[in-house]
């Protein structure tokens, strides 16, 4: 089964349920790594952002 995060609803999604593709991210292979979703983004945001200001010289 695949599972989803619904950034609408802040909830996990299973096919019969989901929402728009538009408002969801996925697909994940458990509901726990769709759970964590949110927060594998907010990590990957930060890593991103400490990239870019090292890559800009604004990180001093």
């Amino acid at each position: 089964m695949q599972y989803y995060w619904c950034t609408r609803h802040h909830r996990v999604e299973t096919p019969s349920d989901k929402c728009a593709d538009r408002y969801v991210l996925g697909p994940y292979p458990t509901r726990a790594a769709a759970e964590q979703a949110m927060q594998r983004v907010d990590e990957r945001n930060a890593a991103w952002k400490a990239e870019d200001e090292r890559w800009t010289g604004d990180d001093r």
